[in-house]
């Protein structure tokens, strides 16, 4: 591990995952490996109980970025002491709509995104488990969110800054980069020691990639279910039919 990424979601994280694999730091772990691969919720859950899973789950890895890593900077800064940190920052302005319309919305509200998430939830037991490991990371326990509140913008953005400022008093001067991506390449290639590229600073759409996961997943489970749904009646008025021909054919 070369890199630990301490910024909250949505500060560019996924044009940082981009960036940085262009940079030689790949793989980079992101939020959107739990996505394509729900089995890892099991391991994060592990490690919000306290277990040190590092070596098992940056595997092969030279980067994290976005939570679930960024939630556990503090013990990846120690557990790597070589390792740079690096803190995504953004305008509080900005990042909370972006954060309440992707990750707040999936666990609240009346939107298309929370109820979507929460059908699937009701017949994919491994969706189940992944929605309450965001639920442990950001709002209930020891959750991001959970002691200072979510429900208001300000609470947000209080949140915000204070997480900000806590890794900026905590790490390092030499081993931390605040940065925003709209800064370009320049501080991060000078921060990791690289060349500059001579193609543009990548911008991932990670807004559009977030809901599409979640969203399109979701329709892709209830599909799956209603088919399985529709078989199984299938079968069983099928089953029913012949008994009731049997019954009908036997003698009086």
């Amino acid at each position: 591990m070369r890199l630990i990424g301490a910024g909250l979601p949505r500060t560019g994280t996924l044009t940082q995952k981009v960036a940085l694999e262009m940079l030689g730091f790949e793989p980079c772990y992101h939020w959107v490996n739990v996505l394509a691969d729900l089995n890892q919720v099991d391991v994060w859950n592990r490690a919000l109980d306290g277990e040190p899973v590092w070596d098992e789950v940056f595997d092969g890895c030279h980067a994290t970025v976005d939570w679930p890593g960024g939630y556990f900077w503090r013990e990846l800064m120690d557990y790597y002491p070589d390792a740079k940190v690096l803190l995504s920052v953004r305008d509080p302005e900005k990042w909370e709509p972006s954060f309440r319309e992707t990750i707040w919305n999936m666990g609240h509200g009346e939107n298309l995104i929370n109820l979507v998430s929460s059908a699937r939830a009701l017949i994919d037991p491994q969706w189940s488990r992944y929605v309450q490991l965001v639920d442990r990371m950001f709002w209930s326990g020891k959750g991001t969110f959970a002691a200072s509140g979510h429900e208001l913008p300000e609470q947000l953005i209080a949140e915000f800054k204070r997480h900000n400022e806590e890794v900026e008093a905590t790490v390092p001067p030499e081993r931390l980069l605040v940065w925003n991506v709209s800064e370009g390449w320049e501080p991060l290639c000078e921060f990791l020691e690289v060349p500059v590229p001579d193609e543009p600073l990548p911008h991932a759409n990670d807004r559009e990639t977030f809901l599409g996961r979640v969203v399109d997943g979701a329709l892709a489970s209830l599909q799956t279910w209603r088919a399985s749904e529709t078989q199984a009646g299938e079968t069983h008025g099928a089953a029913v039919g012949d008994a009731d021909a049997r019954d009908a054919a036997a003698p009086a």
